[in-house]
């Protein structure tokens, strides 16, 4: 498994990123090209590989209207074509939902996924259709990125331990130098980006040679519920990452009295270019209203809250040897209207941070992460099952008449929906509210309980993944 580090320029000279600047400028139109060519079923929807589109440039000039080296463009177009892959690759996922939600047939789910997989779904109805509906053509949008390749540059240390990158630049043999300010060197295949006068040098490295994966994970099962006012909570009751709500919370107001006064001054600087004072504006657009300053702070910050959750998942994988979280990719609309402060805040929610950090410390550290359907955890009370009302963080089963702690009432309930035999990743919300209101009923009457029917059994002979529910 590899991981991306990141190395920045240091006092880097203007002139050489004035001249950077225009190669990724060059660069950028490489992509724009392929995507608009490549960026449909005609591309790699069709089987097209990078080496293709680059022997298809050689031989009719294309490459040439770019001004840039050939190794230059070359590993442009590769990335490109990567990141058309990974789009349609993202849409599939959207279409093997819309697959299961059509059948329940296993031999049709399976001959339909198998097309999905090999890329043969043009001459299916139902997959065009899902594909075009899904996969949405892309445009180019990045022009502030050089990948160059791992034998196409070079470092070198000076006599002050000063580290210096040296990577191509727009005339053959003419060698940009850019000081790093770090002591570690990069390895593999760069990626620089271009951000307010200074440089990022992305790379990666095998996660066997970090510390953090040198640690054990635990042996134990837990499920966890991941929070807004901490990262997660398991299903012992304990959280981790208490800090994140404080930093979510304490950035957004940040930003809303930032806005406010950035608003103002954009406001006055309007007022005066209409009264012809060009200067004011100019004065006020240029020491006011920058973007500097305000870029790295918000990279400070996502740094801080990457490192709180990383944290947290690490304290999480110390327990565990099998983790057991909510799978958050589907969108449930509330019907809740929140105040604009509690929107606001909300928006800022990193689940996707979070999601990352389960699966990139699972991976590395042993532990096996395991994703489920997240509708009505938070809603059902884990002791009897029936639904309640949550406020804050108090989850009140209207049935029990217990108060639970909210977010270890939904870590509970995830822990339990692995072994669930009739909820599976993808069932639809409507579905499991139907299942769970159908177990609460039967529950009440007294029934027997469906689990043990032979037409549940049959179900789990089909999909032995799915194994009964734990008795933890």
């Amino acid at each position: 498994m590899k991981v991306t580090r990141i190395a920045y320029s240091a006092r880097l000279n203007p002139g050489k990123y004035v001249a950077l600047v225009e190669q990724a400028r060059r660069l950028g139109r490489v992509r724009s090209e392929v995507w608009q060519r490549y960026g449909s079923t005609f591309g790699v929807g069709s089987g097209l590989r990078d080496r293709q589109v680059r022997d298809r440039w050689l031989a009719d000039g294309t490459h040439v209207q770019f001004g840039v080296l050939a190794n230059a463009w070359k590993e442009t177009v590769r990335d490109a074509i990567a990141d058309i892959a990974a789009n349609m690759e993202a849409a599939k996922v959207d279409v093997r939902r819309a697959i299961s939600r059509r059948t329940n047939d296993p031999g049709e789910r399976k001959q339909m996924f198998i097309a999905l997989r090999a890329d043969q779904w043009a001459s299916d109805p139902f997959l065009a259709r899902q594909m075009r509906m899904h996969w949405k053509r892309g445009r180019n949008r990045t022009h502030d990125q050089i990948v160059v390749r791992a034998d196409k540059y070079n470092t070198a240390v000076d006599g002050r331990g000063r580290l210096w990158l040296a990577v191509p630049g727009l005339e053959p043999r003419r060698m940009v130098r850019i000081p790093l300010s770090t002591t570690v060197t990069p390895t593999g295949t760069l990626r620089l980006i271009l951000r307010s006068g200074r440089v990022e040098v992305h790379y990666q490295i095998d996660a066997a040679q970090m510390r953090s994966s040198q640690r054990p994970c635990g042996d134990r099962r837990l499920g966890v519920d991941k929070g807004y006012t901490e990262a997660l909570t398991d299903s012992d009751g304990q959280p981790h990452g208490e800090q994140l709500g404080v930093l979510l919370s304490s950035e957004s107001d940040r930003l809303k009295e930032r806005n406010r006064r950035r608003a103002k001054l954009r406001s006055i600087a309007n007022t005066a270019a209409q009264r012809g004072d060009h200067a004011k504006t100019h004065r006020i657009t240029v020491n006011n209203l920058g973007t500097v300053k305000r870029d790295r702070q918000a990279a400070r910050h996502r740094a801080r809250v990457r490192t709180e959750i990383f944290t947290a998942v690490h304290k999480v994988v110390d327990k565990a040897a099998t983790v057991i979280a909510e799978d958050l990719t589907t969108r449930f609309t509330s019907r809740k209207k929140h105040p604009k402060n509690i929107n606001r805040r909300l928006a800022a929610w990193t689940k996707g941070v979070t999601a990352e950090a389960l699966k990139s410390v699972s991976e590395r550290r042993g532990s096996t992460l395991v994703p489920v359907n997240a509708a009505y955890t938070s809603q059902t009370c884990h002791q009897c099952g029936a639904f309640g009302r949550r406020s804050g963080d108090r989850f009140h089963c209207t049935r029990c008449g217990v108060v639970w702690q909210a977010d270890v009432n939904a870590a509970i309930n995830i822990l339990h929906r692995a072994g669930d035999p009739d909820i599976a990743l993808h069932t639809p919300h409507h579905k499991v509210k139907q299942i769970l209101q159908d177990r609460t009923d039967r529950h009440r009457t007294r029934l027997p309980v469906q689990d043990s029917s032979p037409a549940t059994t049959g179900r789990r002979a089909k999909h032995p993944n799915r194994s009964a529910k734990s008795n933890e």
